[in-house]
């Protein structure tokens, strides 16, 4: 089952939980599953249906391009991160 690695910012809504295996083979079902077991967090991480802008996702090291339809694998690492922005 992959594993869900908890940014600090998110994890009031997880009661303090950092890292927590989740069933899903896509990133959208990995957060709707994150969703039920931790009410609230989908909202912080979706707007409009889609990724927030302000939040990235790292799937074993590499950095997801395809939004809610990224593939998760059994055994992935998956990381929620701030959004790094510059110019």
């Amino acid at each position: 089952m992959p594993t869900v690695i908890i940014p600090a910012l998110l994890r009031k809504y997880t009661g303090g939980v950092e890292r927590v295996e989740m069933a899903g083979n896509s990133l959208r079902v990995l957060i709707v599953n994150l969703d039920k077991r931790f009410p609230g967090i989908a909202s912080q991480l979706l707007q409009d249906g889609e990724l927030r802008s302000s939040i990235a996702v790292s799937i074993d090291g590499e950095m997801a391009t395809f939004g809610l339809l990224e593939e998760v694998g059994e055994s992935s690492e998956v990381h929620f991160l701030p959004a790094i922005g510059g110019g």
